[in-house]
């Protein structure tokens, strides 16, 4: 399935944290060309995520939840965050049933991981055959997408990348590690429905202020 242009998520994160200033970086790009924006479970209180979330969406974006788990517990956690915060997407946790009934249950459209993922900040590690594998399974019962670790995968990323979403029927979102217009070459040629990039900005990776930078990937991303 090909996507054209990717959207963007920027993510107020570094580290796979959300950063202690999320809600005033979010202020200061709000105008900026970038529809889709998130953060991760952990790095700031809940009362400050429901905060910053809730003023995305007065300035009409959509939003997502980032959520770094690996157990079920802590999976299903993440999970009644988002729902707290009131978000329209959720993105990683390793998959559990119980996590995908209650999406299900709360209209909340949920994008888990595939592969064995490990760490913070998280590894990938699998066969890209097993991973589609586990992505098509997923789908068949009722994910609305897949969080793929694509830059942090231990083997080739981009045969993984390539393959995945060739083959995978669904809104794919290429997380982690886009740190380059290299890179970003290989995403538009790719074609995944979106793609994350955090840490990059505070690394100033794309050039400018922060606003600058956030414009500058997008208009680079949808330029032929």
């Amino acid at each position: 399935m090909y996507f054209y242009p990717p959207e963007l998520v920027v993510m107020l994160t570094y580290n796979d944290h959300t950063v202690e200033n999320a809600y005033k970086i979010f202020d200061e790009c709000k105008n900026t060309k970038a529809n889709y924006w998130g953060i991760k479970e952990a790095g700031i209180p809940l009362e400050q995520m429901k905060d910053i979330y809730a003023y995305m969406k007065e300035c009409g974006k959509s939003t997502i939840l980032e959520v770094i788990a690996y157990t079920e517990c802590k999976s299903l956690l993440g999970a009644k965050m988002a729902v707290e915060c009131a978000c329209d997407i959720l993105m990683g946790t390793v998959f559990f049933d119980s996590v995908n009934d209650f999406c299900i249950k709360h209209n909340l459209r949920y994008m888990p991981f595939v592969g064995s993922v490990s760490n913070r900040p998280s590894i990938l590690e699998g066969t890209v055959e097993g991973m589609i594998a586990e992505a098509n399974q997923y789908l068949e019962k009722g994910v609305y997408g897949i969080d793929l670790l694509g830059y942090r995968y231990t083997g080739n990323p981009l045969t993984l990348n390539k393959e995945f979403i060739s083959r995978v029927d669904a809104p794919v979102c290429l997380a982690g590690n886009i740190n380059s217009y290299s890179r970003l070459d290989e995403v538009k040629s790719i074609g995944p429905w979106a793609f994350t990039i955090g840490g990059a900005f505070y690394e100033n990776q794309f050039g400018g202020t922060y606003s600058d930078q956030i414009d500058n990937v997008c208009e680079y991303i949808g330029s032929i």
